[in-house]
C-alpha cells in the first residue's frame, strides 16, 4: 500500500546529510517517493522540508522561499570550506584581532545587508558543467563560481565573545533562497582583515514553516505528515474551485474568465472538500494549471507538465 502524500518538517541533527534524513524517511514511510526542498550540510542543523509521494511536486514552490538561519561566525581564521570542517588556510595576527571593534563589525555587517552580490562557497552544491562544485573541489579542481544576486534582509549580531586569537559572533540572518551563510562569514572576515568562517549553523525557518514545529528523524511517521492542501494554501494562498472546475483542471483545461478570482499570479486550487487539485496561474483572463496532483481514480488525469524540483541552498 502506497504511503499517503504529504509534507514533513524535520529538525536535522548535526552529522547527518540531507540524504541521510531522506533515507530514514523512506524507510519509515515505506516509499522511495520522498524529496527535500534545499540541502543542509552535515555540520548544519535545523529545518528540512520533505515531500512524500505526489506532494514532492510542491517542493519546487518551497525551494525559493526566504529562510532564517542562526549561526556562529569566527573571525580570526579562514578555511578552505568557509566552515569549521575545512582546513585553516590563513590566520590573523593578534594585532588584527585587537583592532576589530564593535563599530567595525557593525559596519561590516551593514555592508553585507540588503541586495548584495555574493560568490558562493567553493564547496557548495552548485553544479558546474553538470557536476557539484564540492565534488570538483575535493578532486583538486580550481572551481571558479560566478557571483549571484541575493538579498540579506536581516544580519543581526546577537552576541560577541573575544579571545586573544578569535572573535566569535552569534548572528541571525534572514535571507533570500540561494544565499550562502558560509560566504557571509568568509566575506565579513575578509572585509575586516581577519579572515572568517562558520563554526555553527542552524536553519530555523523556511517561508512560513518553523523548526519549532518539526519532528526529529526518529519522529518521522504518518502522524507527522502535513496535508498537501494545507501546505500549498499556506505557501501560495487558496483558490477555491468547484468540482466541475477541478475536473477541468485535471483534464488540462483552462478556467475561462476566472482570473479576477485569483488574488496573486499563482495559488493552490482546492475543492470545497479540501482536496488539492494543483497550482494554477493567470493566463490573461483565464486560469490554468502549472502543476496538478494526481486526480482521484474517477477523474481523468491531467495533461499539464510538472515543474522540476531541486535546490542548492545552504
Amino acid at each position: 500500500m502506497a504511503a499517503e502524500p504529504g509534507m514533513l518538517l524535520v529538525d536535522k541533527p548535526g552529522g547527518l546529510t540531507s540524504h541521510d534524513v531522506v533515507a530514514r524517511a523512506r524507510r519509515a514511510m515505506g516509499t522511495r517517493k520522498i524529496g527535500h526542498a534545499g540541502t543542509l550540510d552535515p555540520m548544519a542543523t535545523g529545518l528540512l522540508v520533505l515531500g512524500v509521494e505526489s506532494a514532492t511536486r510542491l517542493l519546487t514552490f518551497v525551494v525559493g522561499l526566504d529562510k532564517t538561519y542562526e549561526a556562529t561566525i569566527r573571525l580570526g581564521a579562514a578555511t578552505d570550506t568557509d566552515d569549521a570542517e575545512g582546513e585553516v588556510i590563513a590566520r590573523a595576527q593578534r594585532s588584527a584581532i585587537e583592532v576589530v571593534t564593535g563599530t567595525g563589525i557593525a559596519a561590516g555587517v551593514a555592508a553585507l545587508t540588503g541586495p548584495i552580490s555574493q560568490v558562493p562557497s567553493t564547496v557548495s552544491a552548485i553544479k558546474v558543467d553538470g557536476r557539484r562544485a564540492y565534488d570538483l573541489a575535493r578532486e583538486g579542481v580550481d572551481v571558479q563560481l560566478r557571483s549571484r544576486a541575493v538579498t540579506v534582509s536581516r544580519f543581526e549580531v546577537r552576541a560577541q565573545r573575544r579571545t586573544e586569537e578569535f572573535v566569535d559572533l552569534d548572528v541571525v540572518v534572514d535571507c533570500s533562497s540561494g544565499t550562502y551563510i558560509r560566504a557571509l562569514a568568509r566575506d565579513l572576515g575578509r572585509d575586516l582583515g581577519t579572515g572568517g568562517h562558520l563554526t555553527a549553523l542552524r536553519r530555523t525557518r523556511v517561508g512560513p514553516f518553523d523548526v519549532a514545529d518539526a519532528v526529529t528523524p526518529d519522529g518521522i511517521g504518518a502522524q507527522a505528515l502535513r496535508d498537501p492542501a494545507e501546505v500549498a494554501a499556506t505557501v501560495l494562498g487558496r483558490f477555491s474551485v468547484s468540482d466541475d472546475e477541478a475536473r477541468a483542471l485535471w483534464q488540462g483545461k483552462r478556467l475561462p474568465n476566472a482570473a479576477p478570482r485569483l488574488r496573486a499570479e499563482r495559488a493552490a486550487a482546492i475543492t470545497a472538500s479540501g482536496m488539492l487539485v494543483g497550482v494554477v496561474e493567470r493566463r490573461g483572463e483565464d486560469v490554468k494549471s502549472v502543476m496538478n496532483l494526481p486526480a482521484p481514480p474517477q477523474q481523468p488525469r491531467a495533461a499539464a507538465g510538472e515543474i522540476p524540483i531541486g535546490g542548492d541552498d545552504e
